[in-house]
């Protein structure tokens, strides 16, 4: 097999959730090109409805599916559905996430964290054991958790998000462990600043220009000089999800233009 020819998907099943925006749609059609049936999950089944469509158009295969992946009933079903449907799964992304409130360390209430860490923790950890059930049974397979460059330094006023991202990372070594016997890869990516509605919720508070301008200051302390889009995080979630990278599980991989390197996150 050529190297590039690695990178295909073809004959493939992926899961993708937070699949109908943002990282996950990005993925979600980058799967789809590389050759991959694509099983997209969140919680507006008309969202999904339109991005298979899209996925159509280009000639790939999608199934959209209504699911809270913060919910262990939702999960349970999805995982039930998956394997009667498909009768096997071989990659699984974890990108739903939930908006990262802005609230203080000494402000944040327990409603708050239960719903934060039900869907980026919880959600992710139980539907990756899912996921891994079928994967066991049919040879092997490939976990992606999305965290965030939040992971490894804390974000002001986003702490619970920032807690949640960190235990993702150490999440995905700990499956990645006990997993590799099976031939069940795992591995995580962190992307820093993303033009998705989470980094946007940010500013919600503010006016417009006050936004816009905040979010240009955001991207001056970024090396690359700006904020990503999430088909630049597609490349890396294909060569995760695909047989070039067979030998790599429990790795991080920081993409972040350079964020990390820059010094502190300026606070507003």
């Amino acid at each position: 097999m050529s190297v590039m020819n690695k990178f295909r998907l073809d004959g493939k099943v992926a899961l993708v959730t937070g699949a109908s925006r943002g990282i996950g749609h990005a993925a979600a059609m980058g799967f789809a090109d590389a050759g991959a049936e694509v099983i997209l999950c969140s919680r507006k089944l008309p969202d999904l409805e339109k991005v298979a469509d899209e996925i159509s158009k280009m000639g790939g295969k999608a199934h959209p599916i209504a699911v809270h992946a913060g919910k262990m009933d939702e999960i349970s079903n999805l995982i039930k559905t998956v394997e009667a449907t498909f009768g096997r799964l071989d990659i699984l992304v974890n990108n739903a996430g939930t908006n990262p409130a802005m609230a203080s360390v000494l402000d944040s209430d327990e409603k708050l964290w239960d719903s934060i860490v039900n869907l980026n923790l919880k959600g992710l950890y139980f539907l990756s054991q899912g996921a891994a059930r079928i994967m066991k049974s049919h040879g092997g397979g490939s976990i992606i958790n999305v965290a965030s460059a939040d992971g490894y330094r804390p974000e002001i006023m986003v702490g619970i998000y920032s807690i949640t991202k960190a235990a993702v990372i150490m999440a995905t070594k700990s499956m990645a462990a006990e997993l590799a016997q099976y031939n069940i890869r795992v591995n995580v990516v962190c992307p820093g600043p993303v033009n998705t509605r989470i980094l946007n919720s940010h500013w919600f508070h503010l006016p417009e220009k006050e936004a816009k301008e905040q979010k240009a200051e955001l991207a001056k302390t970024i090396p690359l000089g700006r904020v990503a889009e999430p088909e630049e995080l597609a490349g890396a979630m294909i060569y995760l999800a695909s047989d070039a990278s067979s030998y790599t599980t429990g790795a991080e991989i920081l993409i972040d233009g350079g964020m990390m390197l820059a010094g502190p996150v300026p606070v507003h």
